[in-house]
């Protein structure tokens, strides 16, 4: 990416960095059930100001000591055994020291000040991943604390639709149902699904930088 991309994206968002997040957990209290996976896919700026998926992280989560696990929510996301010994997961800090890593690195390469976090139902993904923080001490966390980009929100205005299979199909995307609550898979299609819709509304973003009076005019 070059240095005028990486401009085009600081401006974009005021400065912020959007982050697609999806959290796959034992539960839907974030205090006291277990984060058992996250992943996190970075969004590129291309020269004509639209945006495209980038890499993907992620990561397999050891539920914390004491954590709880409902066996409604491991039969949707498919971790039978959140500890079978082949599992390949990290610590809960672990796992997020290494995200933060990554994602503070795309956050400086793109000359933003702050990762904003972008999800299907946002406000889930980002309680799981502030009680973590908390839970695990971790002092730098790239993400706003309660500042996010809710994808149900913004495919309920541009779709009609507020279910991520539904949303991804009316926006033109394949859904894959055998593939969908894995952490990756569905911060992959969020993502898509964010990048799409921001693209739609790139003429009235750039309209607003050459003439904001047009903004008010109508209403």
């Amino acid at each position: 990416m070059n240095n005028e991309n990486k401009l085009l994206m600081s401006q974009r968002f005021r400065g912020f960095m959007p982050v697609v997040i999806d959290v796959e957990t034992g539960g839907f209290n974030p205090n006291t059930d277990a984060l058992l996976e996250i992943a996190g896919v970075a969004l590129v700026m291309q020269p004509d100001g639209s945006i495209l998926r980038g890499e993907t992280w992620r990561y397999h989560v050891q539920p914390f000591p004491g954590a709880n696990l409902e066996a409604a929510s491991l039969a949707v996301n498919g971790i039978t055994d959140p500890f079978h010994p082949l599992r390949p997961a990290l610590p809960e800090k672990d796992a997020l020291t290494k995200l933060f890593a990554d994602i503070r690195r795309v956050v400086k390469e793109n000359n933003c000040n702050r990762a904003v976090l972008v999800g299907h139902n946002a406000y889930f993904d980002l309680n799981f991943l502030n009680a973590a923080v908390i839970r695990c001490d971790i002092k730098r966390n790239p993400f706003h604390p309660f500042s996010c980009f809710d994808t149900v929100t913004l495919s309920g205005v541009a779709f009609g639709q507020t279910v991520l299979a539904k949303a991804a199909t009316a926006a033109g995307l394949e859904w894959n149902s055998s593939e969908a609550h894995s952490a990756a898979y569905d911060a992959e299609l969020t993502a898509d699904l964010f990048c799409i819709i921001c693209n739609k509304f790139r003429g009235l973003y750039q309209t607003h930088l050459n003439e904001p009076a047009s903004w008010s005019q109508g209403l």
